[in-house]
């Protein structure tokens, strides 16, 4: 999934660079010393990232084994349901390493037992917690109580796999991001299994062949939309069984989808008995002491990535969703807060000197670094996008070109960049040369994945985009029959950002599950403030499906749209803007062998209109105006498109100097202008794709 067909220019080659090559090679050279003490130099990296083969519960051949790192710790002692959760010396663990403060505990196999429910108590010197062991894979929600404990998940039979190996056949990620939670149409929390029956084949059937998945690692609040991840290497209970995961990632490979997760390794749940804020007694035992453990926005922790028993903890957790449930890759999220000591809170970055100066967490890049080495070595075809606002230099380049290895960054100025558009620009001022640069402008070293919106555009106190363009009258003007005017213009200009941004992508495209109907109003997860209701938390299908409705239309163009961008491959050519008119709001480009017109004009349905083309026949194979996309069919598909060369009068000034006064003399003269292409005729709101025969 991850073959660079798309050619990139080297890193090196920014002549903007030139001044921080210096620093550009120190960091390089940091990661590979650091990888070098990791490994002892007698291991590759991946190797090395194993520690949740060792750490945590593990069933021998003879017994059980739970290993813990815990160097404050003076006792620990395992507690559950098989000794009334009480200290045991049965139950205490040894410090097997002295030096690292490694304890463990083996118990004959009959001591415990599937579905058993435990945890670590553990004592330091002034206090002591009932604790959740930092490597657990699996961890449960007491259904009264409310209170969270690992869990023996050691079922009669292990799960099998359909597809024990998944090679992706495509080489541009079409995104379908989703949450199981909030999959299904009920106002209750979804699981695995609806997810697989409910959604899985709706993501099929529209074309996308990339899901990535929110939320899949333990978070104690539902409403943290899994960002506040209390155990890394738990798959969310409350969604579901480990099994129940595992058939839905597999039930995706059968259908030639990849699946990809959000890994939140940016920052920790501060919570103290459900996640890692103070295992052993301190609080920087995986995190960074005093204020800097502490990320005040978020009001969560912040890794200590320079640690070495964290960065173990980090990149086996990055090998062991690729092992143990085959995930094809993973998001990074919060790139950003990673890289800078000030999480990038206010800082414009409008400069390179930011990206090489003291502000930068090299301890970050280079776990960044080595984190794509790890991903990169256990599945050659998964695939890492970074989320980062800032702009770093170098993250989305190979690692072999001095990158950090990320495959993707996320395009995440497109979508404020439609959003503000939409908001405060009238539509007669929108800006063509300014859309193409908007949506094309990324660095020539790396890949991108573009999109209009994703979830974090609709939480709630804003909208998704739909519900931006037409307001309270998706209410009551959704009808197929109704002619309203502003959900005529929403519906029109939905199609077409949609089409633009997926068709100028640098790298891949991404929608958030709902989006491309036109899912209305915005996400809510249930909490006090809105008296713990799922309303807004759910996506509701059957307004697609109502042929009495208008969004199954979106839903249509959508499904053609993603169609047309696979059979083409037009991801994988470059793009070449052909034709500009800002005016006229006029804007075509050619890519591999499509052509895309697009007529933004409010009003205005172009004739007879001159479209710059080399000499070629083209034919139609998409209009967003055909009555399946909710259009009025104006028309004719059939038509073929003959490029030719014409010439042209056109007047224009000419400036002459008199000798006699020096003065400028403006004159009207009259030229020929000659010019390749075609006339055709484009209604306004549309846009039309053509095939060169």
């Amino acid at each position: 999934m991850n073959n660079q067909k798309m050619k990139l220019t080297k890193l090196l080659d920014d002549p903007y660079l030139t001044p921080f090559k210096g620093k550009i090679l120190q960091r390089r050279k940091l990661a590979e010393d650091t990888q070098k003490r990791l490994t002892n130099d007698k291991m590759g990296i991946a190797d090395f990232a194993n520690g949740h083969e060792y750490f945590g519960l593990h069933k021998l051949q003879d017994s059980w084994a739970l290993r813990e790192w815990a160097p404050n710790a003076t006792d620990i002692y395992l507690i559950g349901e098989f000794n009334n959760w009480k200290d045991d010396k049965k139950f205490s663990f040894k410090k097997i390493d002295q030096h690292a403060g490694v304890w463990e505990i083996k118990l004959p196999l009959d001591t415990l037992k599937h579905k058993d429910i435990y945890k670590l108590h553990i004592h330091w010197n002034g206090g002591s917690g009932e604790r959740i062991p930092a490597y657990a894979r699996r961890v449960i929600q007491d259904d009264d109580t409310k209170v969270f404990s690992a869990q023996v998940w050691d079922p009669k039979d292990y799960y099998v796999w359909k597809v024990p190996t998944f090679t992706p056949e495509f080489t541009s990620p079409l995104i379908y991001e989703s949450h199981i939670g909030m999959g299904q149409e009920k106002e209750a929390v979804g699981t695995y299994d609806e997810f697989r029956n409910i959604v899985l084949p709706q993501i099929v059937e529209a074309g996308y062949n990339t899901l990535q998945i929110m939320a899949l690692m333990e978070h104690p609040y539902y409403g943290s939309f899994g960002y506040h991840v209390s155990s890394f290497f738990a798959a969310s209970s409350r969604f579901g069984t480990p099994e129940d995961l595992k058939a839905l990632i597999d039930e995706a490979h059968s259908n030639g989808i990849a699946v990809i997760m959000d890994l939140v390794h940016s920052h920790a749940v501060k919570n103290e008995t459900e996640g890692l804020g103070l295992q052993d007694g301190t609080p920087y035992l995986y995190f960074h002491d005093g204020d800097r453990g502490i990320h005040s926005a978020w009001d969560s922790r912040c890794f200590n990535y320079g640690k070495t028993e964290v960065l173990h903890f980090l990149l086996s957790n990055c090998r062991f969703w690729l092992d143990e449930y085959k995930i094809d890759g993973y998001r990074f999220d919060g790139v950003t807060s990673m890289l800078y000591y000030d999480h990038g809170l206010g800082t414009e970055f409008a400069g390179y000197d930011h990206y090489y100066d003291n502000s930068v967490d090299e301890d970050a890049l280079v776990y960044m670094t080595l984190a794509n080495k790890v991903i990169h070595a256990t599945n050659p075809h998964a695939i890492s996008i970074a989320e980062d606002v800032s702009g770093m230099p170098g993250l989305g380049a190979p690692y072999s070109n001095y990158g950090i290895g990320f495959d993707y960054r996320l395009a995440l100025g497109i979508p404020d960049y439609w959003f503000n558009l939409v908001k405060k620009t009238s539509d007669d001022d929108w800006h063509m040369d300014g859309m193409y640069y908007e949506l094309t402008n990324h660095r020539k070293d790396e890949r991108t994945i573009s999109y209009v919106e994703c979830h974090d555009q609709a939480i709630v106190g804003s909208k998704t985009m739909a519900f931006e363009l037409m307001n309270e009258s998706m209410y009551y003007h959704m009808q197929a029959s109704d002619d309203d005017m502003k959900v005529a213009r929403g519906m029109a200009l939905h199609k077409m950002m949609r089409l633009i941004t997926a068709a100028t992508a640098g790298g891949g495209y991404l929608n958030f599950m709902g989006n491309e109907f036109g899912h209305p109003e915005w996400i809510d997860f249930p909490r006090e403030g809105n008296d713990w209701s799922y309303s807004y938390a759910r996506r509701q299908w059957n307004l697609k499906y109502d042929q009495n409705l208008k969004y199954r239309f979106l839903s249509n163009f959508d499904k053609s749209m993603l169609h047309l961008i696979s059979q083409y491959n037009i991801i994988e050519h470059s793009a070449k803007m052909s034709h500009s008119h800002n005016e006229n709001k006029m804007l075509a480009f050619k890519r591999g062998s499509l052509v895309f017109i697009f007529n933004f004009h409010p009003t205005l349905s172009e004739k007879d209109y001159f479209i710059d083309m080399p000499e070629g026949s083209y034919k139609t194979i998409l209009c967003s105006d055909d009555k399946d996309y909710g259009g009025q069919d104006r028309i004719n598909k059939a038509q073929i498109f003959n490029s030719r060369t014409e010439t042209s009068k056109i007047i224009r000034d000419k400036v002459n100097k008199t000798e006699r006064d020096k003065k400028l003399k403006i004159e009207k003269e009259q030229i020929l202008v000659t010019k390749t292409g075609f006339r055709i005729y484009i209604p306004c709101r549309s846009v039309i794709v053509l095939k060169e025969l």
